[in-house]
């Protein structure tokens, strides 16, 4: 059972580390969405599942069991929900995007969407070294 266990945590822990680095790596906010939802999602049921293993008693399974199904029913929804308003505030699509497949499909409001580009850092001097403004 602990070796068992133990395989399910590294199996979580390198799916949230999937998470982690999709979320550095990819190039804009739909593609972080789908690698957050994804992997975040996978690796929390497989930690709550060796929970489940390593604790053997049927409340602590069964607490895990409704975790992981309200993740799973809760994360694709929030995700697609952010997608939509991200999409309906005009963020631009990835540069080498080859289908906006919301065109037409996702109405905007008149007065919602306000074209969103990536912020500009903003440097000023203070006592010597340059810091970004909060």
């Amino acid at each position: 059972m602990i070796v068992a266990a133990a395989i399910l945590l590294v199996i979580g822990a390198g799916l949230m580390l999937v998470t982690g680095l999709g979320l550095m790596r990819m190039p804009d906010i739909f593609t972080r969405m789908h690698a957050a939802t994804k992997g975040a999602s996978l690796g929390v049921a497989f930690m709550l599942l060796a929970a489940a293993l390593v604790f053997g008693e049927t409340g602590v399974s069964l607490k895990g069991a409704v975790t992981v199904l309200f993740i799973f029913l809760t994360a694709p929804v929030a995700a697609n929900l952010l997608a939509r308003a991200a999409y309906a505030r005009k963020t631009p699509l990835w540069s080498r995007s080859v289908m906006d497949e919301g065109r037409g499909k996702i109405s905007v409001p008149d007065g919602f969407a306000k074209p969103v580009g990536p912020r500009k850092k903003v440097f000023r001097k203070k006592s010597g070294r340059s810091r970004p403004r909060c």
